[in-house]
């Protein structure tokens, strides 16, 4: 059976998909499955063992897209996240059968429409994913390998970051860039207490990670920490290179962004700052990973509440857990 999965949007969201691909493929490993994904998200469906082939949609050409779907022959799809030019290009693309949740006016285009009333939050988003394949496979199993994702050569690639960066200790990474909403993370200010608090430490190697996108705020926190001993990675090799490399630090900092969601792909323990709102909430965007190595911090909009929550996150990254 020939099962398309569609996640055309950013690099997170397209993470939290990835459970619902793999049961799909073990429900029955003759299962071919292929996703459809928007161009940034290529190389880390390529890098996924349980994905048969990968559809990019760059927005531009929609018959392009269509001539794609006809191709793959697909059986069946579950679209993840509905909109009009995907849910169109599907049925004129002949899918016999096509899934997505009940919402918007581009669900007429399916013929098996999903109830899921995610606005309210009773799951997270990637279990609202997997709650999908249900509507293909009743008896389908939702449990899934954790991480989901692993590389045989990532520890070569981090012994050789640490040789080529003078690196000996365990490394805790912090990715300041806010993503999203300012409200969903610390202020550069408080970035800067607690890399300074980890390194006066003096137990870990402390790594700032950059996108491709973030070269003055790269440049910012070099001249903010010019004075201290810490690793700035401007990351041009791409994502699946930093996908690697972090699978091997021992905690990883930052906003709930695309970025957190890749480092819990890969198994390795988070802190993540969330808006105080449930639709940013972590009960909404915990990752896919074990959620026992997720440590997550709501930030509350009261400057006092927002003083004693940095304190308490102060004190969570700095005590000694061995």
């Amino acid at each position: 059976m020939n099962i398309l999965v569609v996640r055309t949007d950013k690099l997170g969201d397209f993470i939290t998909a990835l459970p619902a691909v793999y049961v799909l493929k073990q429900q029955n490993l003759k299962n071919r499955v292929i996703v459809c994904v928007a161009p940034l998200n290529r190389a880390l469906a390529e890098s996924c063992e349980f994905i048969d082939e990968v559809i990019v949609d760059d927005g531009k050409s929609f018959w392009e897209l269509v001539f794609k779907l006809r191709k793959a022959k697909i059986d069946a799809s579950v679209t993840l996240f509905s909109n009009t030019r995907v849910a169109l290009a599907q049925l004129i693309a002949a899918i016999p059968k096509r899934i997505a949740p009940a919402t918007k006016i581009a669900q007429i285009f399916y013929n098996k429409r999903v109830v899921q009333r995610r606005s309210r939050v009773e799951m997270a988003e990637f279990e609202y994913n997997l709650e999908l394949t249900k509507s293909l496979f009743s008896d389908i199993s939702l449990e899934y390998k954790k991480p989901l994702l692993t590389f045989d050569d990532s520890k070569t690639i981090y012994k050789t970051f640490c040789i080529n960066n003078d690196i000996e200790k365990e490394i805790l990474a912090f990715h300041v860039g806010f993503g999203g909403s300012s409200d969903a993370n610390l202020s550069l200010d408080e970035y800067e207490i607690l890399i300074r608090e980890v390194i006066t430490r003096d137990k870990y190697q402390v790594v700032l990670t950059f996108g491709p996108d973030e070269k003055e705020l790269y440049e910012e926190m070099q001249d903010r920490l010019f004075d201290v001993n810490a690793v700035f990675y401007f990351s041009l090799e791409g994502l699946v290179y930093f996908a690697k490399l972090v699978s091997n630090f021992k905690l990883f900092i930052s906003t709930s962004t695309g970025t957190y969601h890749v480092a819990s792909l890969v198994g390795t323990p988070t802190m993540t700052f969330f808006a105080d709102n449930l639709f940013s909430s972590p009960a909404r965007w915990k990752s896919v990973g074990d959620e026992s190595l997720q440590t997550h911090f709501v930030i509350p909009h009261d400057k006092e509440k927002r003083e004693k929550l940095f304190e308490e996150i102060k004190k969570e990254l700095t005590i000694d857990k061995n």
